[in-house]
């Protein structure tokens, strides 16, 4: 038994099925190619990711036969290009580019006690940026400095570079300890690294470390900081000796005055500390120090030398000061000698709602170089607003900065920080919720915005007569009295491009199938906070949208699409015809901006069932059709708008059991196991047999392969046999038909196969092979492109029930696999290996490439008697999680909440007389928060988009009208441009909404929170909403069947009044029950008062419930 639980023994392996969503920082640089913008994340899981900023113009159709026939569209996405697994708590990160490289290399501080430097490669060609490469990482230097683990005197929660040319870097701990790296390069090139330098200062908390741009002068990092006193600890225990009561107010008033004052004047006095590296001693020294605002924050370094006039930005409560050493102090506004300012100072815009009372804090700043001698900073407050930060110089001398202006830029989502691009773009790694990628629209705002300026500021508080700076600027009274203010709404100088899903914070998690009609569990994930709350439905798989169901005569036997030889203006081939094979019968439809059946005018055969249809030619010409029928094989050509059918028949009473065709070849097998091949002549346009060949059994599936690009042929057939043989055949010129390998499948028998020309990384191209079996499995082999061998281990993967059927598909412009069996799977190649990932749709049993003007990359199936046109990754992106480093993917359904989710759990409803219904029940809660109805009756829109959309249609509506007094003759054109108009308005609007945060109440203690009851069977759509008031919050929930009600399911609700959580205190805690009447609605039955403390837990327990409160378990039974 020992050795059972003994530690030598215990082997621990975590598989994750999702990666971490949470963004712990992020940096924004040139990391693994030149020239290219890309993002490094550090994940709370421990891993970091790189994206790469893919932007690609995107042709769509016009209609309008007045215009241009093709329009173009940006699109902007992250790309995945390398996840790498640390194993490790990640804490800071910088980015650095040393001088003479033309790549940025990364600085990860972690919970291992060192520093490491990593370099990232790739071997994307030159010409070719956006194409998909492997990419590699290499940890170029990891020196070690001190014990593993997260503590407070360990460096590696703030990580600092020397902005020109990443000189040096500054690594810190929160308490005392700083160390400096010097990094050059040898004359290798090769980056190296000193030994550290110490800069520790004793009894000192940081804040917040930056490098402060110094030209090429010795590097100077800034440090906000604190420095406690010595004897402090000394003092609090001699106090705490003291039990007199007469004693005891007099004590908590000198303590009061300490934490004012400190001990003697100075006591805990927040600075802005520069320390310098001198390069020639090889020293760091404290060079300078000032004081700042208490509520001090966060850093940002002002460009330096030629480009600006260096130093820093603090944001605070209500302030951002811009401080460096040196600085001459701002004039008087108002020439009163007897005040003289010292700080160059700007209050922030405020919200209306906002109280008076209560500051607004900034988060986060950064900070983008345009060009030389320009630049601006963004900067966010802890409600989600976004403030553009301008200095203007002094015309005499640019290094001296004259004034500051703030004005409002948008709001977004609370961030961890802000990555300013050159490419106009901002990513906001969210510290809750979706990570965005915004667009700017507009960056010169400050005409047109709410702004405030540091003269304005430095005038107020020259007129307010306070002779202190300090308690000026530490009053929010005094900024809530002269900042103007503003009302949030939706994005107006920007708009979101691409989301990165995210579900931090998950608060609770449910598996089960509750959607009543799929094959595999959902899990029901309730994540974020406040208003980006949001129950999640995941499924395993690729998200998919069904864009078209239509009825079928029959249950068919195979569907095809026939290409459009007829090229749009990017080169793209839409297909022309969807043949539907029956038993005895086949179906064409004419593919256009309807669907249309066809009849003899298509020339194919419809009495008989298609074992194979393409079209001919390389699209330079047309080579017609080719439809393979049991009887024979038909070449359909359309000469003089005259179809023209040429057939050959199959010889004997024998016929065609299996086929497959491409651009320029046919191959058939008969039964028997005889094959025939059939080449197109490029020079006649006729179908020739070129070869024939018995492999002596009877062939069970078979496959031509692509045409690879610049080649006029394809060189290898695949052939499936009932003897469990698979053989790969030559069809090249010389070779025909000739065996070139085989494998052995065992007992099973192959069902369908395919070849496919897929991306085998570097920039090279792999052929492989996909073989669906009659068991369920899949199996997967390379082949050599040259010599037709088939690789020794190839793998296998068990997919369903039901035999597997396998077709090639075009996703995201790479080619994949279409596998169909009890589910259907989508498999692909990306960045040099394969991942396979279920589809979340019904199964499936025939599938095909589809493509049209609407549809660019679809598919075209059959499942049952219905036709179904699909497209795969349309909800949420999914695509790009295939081919990186997940496996596996999830696709996810969101339900927007209006509180931050506590808990959830499953109800029996009754519907009728002896019908039931599953049901889910949420509690949401907010702290600091109002009600909806109170939101409401102070105006608050928590879109944003009421007053604006307003105008927007106003505005639209007269230009309508004079457009319409101009030409009266054309009422149908203006109504069918104004309809697109609102349609083109809604898209733009969809782009530009973002949460906002409800108004701050004043006071303590104050709630929102409600209880929903949603729908699992229909998308989880809310049923009921019960809104608590009385200043109620709803923290726990439970399913419970009281002996007393016969086993009804009714839900249990803990709320708890007026809580506060510094000090923790309530006034009143509940248990609150609820039934479900006819499986829509939430009826209150009863509320119990509970005592020693809130309510926190509730359980069903044989019959009864039982509440944890505090410390204590009780047991509740339910009374008449």
């Amino acid at each position: 038994m020992s050795s059972i639980t003994s530690a030598a023994a215990m082997k621990l392996l975590d598989i994750r099925l999702k990666h971490a969503g949470s963004i712990i920082t992020s940096a924004i640089g040139e990391f693994s190619t030149s020239g290219v913008q890309e993002i490094v994340c550090l994940r709370a899981g421990g891993t970091i990711d790189l994206f790469r900023i893919v932007i690609t113009n995107v042709s769509t159709e016009n209609n309008d036969d007045d215009e241009e026939d093709e329009e173009e569209e940006v699109q902007t996405t992250l790309k995945l290009l390398k996840r790498v697994e640390t194993r490790s708590t990640l804490r800071s990160l910088t980015a650095i580019r040393i001088s003479g490289s033309k790549k940025d290399v990364i600085l990860v501080g972690a919970d291992g006690g060192c520093l490491s430097l990593i370099a990232f490669d790739t071997a994307t060609p030159a010409n070719n940026k956006n194409s998909d490469a492997s990419v590699t990482y290499k940890i170029i230097h990891c020196p070690s400095f001190g014990k593993s683990g997260c503590r407070r005197d360990t460096p590696g929660q703030y990580l600092a570079s020397d902005p020109r040319g990443g000189r040096a870097v500054m690594i810190a701990s929160t308490e005392k300890r700083k160390l400096v790296y010097v990094l050059n390069r040898d004359s290798g090139g090769n980056i190296t690294i000193a030994s550290p330098l110490e800069a520790h200062r004793p009894r000192t908390v940081v804040f917040d470390l930056v490098g402060v741009d110094n030209g090429f002068d010795n590097p100077i990092f800034a440090s906000l900081e604190v420095q406690y006193p010595e004897y402090e600890d000394a003092v609090l225990a001699e106090r705490k000796k003291k039990t007199d009561e007469e004693d005891h107010e007099k004590m908590e008033e000198e303590e009061r005055h300490d934490v004012e004052l400190g001990q003697h004047g100075d006591g805990y006095t927040k600075q802005l500390a520069y320390y310098e590296l001198d390069l020639g001693l090889n020293h760091v020294s404290r060079r300078w120090a000032t004081s700042t605002v208490r509520s001090a924050c966060c850093l940002a370094a002002i460009p330096g030398g030629l480009d600006g006039p260096s130093g820093v930005l603090v944001g605070g409560e209500d302030y951002i000061e811009y401080l460096h050493e040196g600085m001459s102090p701002p004039s008087s506004a108002n020439g009163n000698s007897k005040i003289t300012p010292k700080r160059l100072i700007c209050a922030i815009p405020r919200r209306e709602l906002h109280p008076k009372s209560k500051g607004i804090l900034i988060t986060t700043i950064s900070v983008l170089r345009q060009k030389k001698g320009k630049f601006f900073a963004l900067a966010q407050s802890e409600l989600g607003d976004v403030y553009k930060v301008t200095l203007q110089m002094s015309k005499e001398d640019k290094t001296v900065v004259t004034h500051m202006t703030i004005c409002l830029l948008d709001t977004l989502p609370i961030g961890n920080g802000l990555n300013i691009s050159k490419l106009a773009l901002l990513f906001v790694p969210a510290e809750f919720g979706d990570h965005g990628l915004y667009q700017f629209d507009a960056i010169d705002i400050e005409d047109s915005a709410v702004k405030f300026t540091s003269e304005e500021t430095i005038s107020a508080f020259v007129k307010s007569g306070e002779s202190s700076e300090d308690a000026f600027y530490a009053s929010s009274e005094n900024a809530a009295a002269i900042v103007p203010t503003f009302r949030p709404t939706i994005l107006r100088n920007m708009h979101k491009v691409f989301t990165l899903d995210s579900l931090a914070p998950v608060t609770s998690v449910l598996v089960g199938e509750l959607a009543g009609n799929e094959v595999s569990p959902q899990f029901y994930t309730l994540c974020g906070r406040g208003p980006r709350s949001s129950l999640r439905i995941l499924r395993h798989g690729l998200s998919v949208t069904e864009l078209a169901v239509s009825e079928l005569p029959g249950v068919p036997g195979g569907v095809f699409n026939v290409r459009d030889d007829r090229t749009t203006k990017n080169g793209k081939f839409y297909d022309r015809y969807i043949v539907v094979s029956f038993a005895d019968a086949t179906l064409v439809l004419s593919v256009g901006e309807t669907v249309e059946e066809m009849g003899k005018e298509s020339g194919f055969l419809t009495s008989d069932p298609t074992l194979a249809c393409s079209a001919l030619g390389n699209g330079d010409k047309d080579g017609g059709i080719v439809q393979v029928c049991p009887g024979g094989v038909r070449h359909i050509r359309r000469v003089n708008n005259q179809v023209n059918v040429s057939q050959w028949s199959v010889p004997g009473i024998k016929k065609i059991e299996c086929a497959s065709a491409n651009e320029s070849q046919i191959l058939i097998a008969l039964a028997g196991g005889e094959l025939i091949y059939f080449e197109l002549d490029p020079m006649s346009g006729n179908l020739t047999e070129a070869c024939t060949r018995d492999i002596g059994t009877d062939v069970c599936c078979l496959d031509v392969g692509p045409v690879p690009k610049g080649k006029s042929r394809s060189l290898f057939a695949v052939v499936g046999s009932r003897d469990s043989n698979v053989r790969l055949l030559s069809l090249a010129p010389a070779s025909l038909l000739e065996p070139k390998s085989s494998t052995t499948l065992g007992a099973t028998k192959p069902y369908s196969a395919a070849l496919s020309i897929v991306d085998g990384g570097d920039g090279a191209s792999e052929l492989t092979m996909t073989v669906g079996l009659e068991d369920g499995s899949a199996l997967r082999a390379n082949v050599d492109p040259i010599t037709g061998a088939i690789s020794t281990s190839p793998s296998r993967r068990f997919l369903g029930a039901r035999p597997v059927s396998v077709s090639r598909v075009t996703l995201d412009g790479s080619p994949s696999t279409l596998l169909l069996s009890s589910r259907p799977w989508i498999g692909r190649n990306g960045n040099g290996r394969h991942s396979m990932a279920p589809m979340s749709y019904a199964p499936l049993d025939h599938g095909c490439s589809f493509s049209n003007e609407a549809v660019r990359e679809g598919i075209v199936a059959t499942s049952g008697t219905t036709l179904r046109i699909l497209s795969v990754g349309e909800n949420g992106g999914n695509n790009a999680l295939l081919g990186n480093d997940d496996d596996e993917a999830f696709n996810a359904t969101n339900v927007s909440l209006r509180y931050t989710p506590r808990q959830m759990c499953l109800l029996s409803a009754k519907v009728g007389e002896t019908g039931k219904k599953i049901v889910l029940a949420l509690v949401e809660s907010d702290y600091n928060d109002y009600g909806a109805e109170e939101k409401k009756s102070m105006g608050f829109d928590g879109t944003g988009r009421l007053k604006t959309t307003s105008k927007k249609i106003e505005s639209k509506s007269n230009d309508d009208a004079m457009d319409m007094d101009e030409d009266s003759d054309d009422d149908a054109n203006n109504e069918e441009k104004k309809e697109e108009a609102d349609e083109e308005d809604e898209d733009d609007i969809n782009t530009r909404l973002t949460p906002i945060r409800g108004p701050v109440p004043s006071g303590k203690g104050r709630w929102g929170s409600c209880v929903r009851l949603v729908d699992p069977q229909n998308a989880c759509s809310t049923l009921d909403c019960v809104e608590l008031n009385r200043n109620e919050a709803a923290l726990c929930c439970a399913s419970v069947r009281f002996h007393s009600r016969g086993g009804e399911s009714l839900l249990a609700v803990g709320t708890v009044t007026s809580m506060t959580m510094h000090p923790l205190g309530h006034k009143e805690s509940h248990v609150v029950l609820y039934r479900v009447v006819n499986g829509d609605r939430l009826q209150f039955l009863h509320r119990t008062k509970v005592d020693d403390g809130p309510v926190l837990s509730l359980v069903h327990f044989q019959g009864r419930l039982l509440v944890g409160i505090g410390r204590t378990l009780r047991l509740y039974e339910m009374g008449k």
